[in-house]
């Protein structure tokens, strides 16, 4: 997987909690949004900087926090609520709210290698010529020696499975869905 497609993943499961916490630092909804994309263009530029043993959303609000901070001192405008150490307050509860099962990315990722394997044959075949070898349906026909509409059943199917699966081993126990 390129370094892009992971800036990608990582940046989707953390971008709603990055919001609510630069929403809760900056009041103005369109000055918000310019300091979320600030931030993720600062962290897109310094990704070689960031420890991938550690978890990437208090890396992703620790640029945002600086980001806030310099909007209000470009501003000359002095946060309502933008101390460090609020920024600090709120950074440890979504740090926990994170640490829940199946949140991080490792976690779903092992979910859905976990879950491939337990697909049937020709779905794990054909899940990995697309995703793995990154070949188009078309190749996946010559590949596999069957008909398109056969490898599109089987690309349907096998994403139905994996999320019911992935779903299954991530979710709380005891929570409904």
């Amino acid at each position: 997987m390129e370094a892009k497609e992971v800036f990608e993943i990582l940046v989707r499961d953390h971008a709603s909690s990055l919001m609510v916490f630069i929403r809760s630092l900056v009041s103005d909804k369109a000055a918000a949004e310019d300091v979320f994309q600030e931030t993720l263009l600062t962290a897109w530029k310094n990704m070689d900087k960031f420890d991938r043993e550690r978890p990437f959303g208090p890396w992703l609000r620790g640029i945002a926090g600086k980001t806030v901070l310099a909007w209000y001192r470009q501003r000359k405008k002095q946060p309502l609520l933008c101390a460090e150490e609020v920024i600090e307050q709120i950074d440890q509860r979504l740090c926990e709210l994170q640490g829940l099962a199946g949140d991080s990315f490792n976690e779903k990722l092992e979910a859905l290698r976990d879950c491939i394997t337990r697909l049937p044959e020709p779905y794990q075949q054909t899940i990995r010529l697309r995703y793995n070898q990154q070949l188009m349906p078309a190749a996946i026909v010559e590949q596999t020696q069957t008909t398109l509409e056969t490898v599109k059943k089987r690309l349907n199917r096998a994403r139905s499975m994996l999320l019911t699966c992935i779903t299954r081993k991530i979710q709380p126990e005891g929570e409904l869905t």
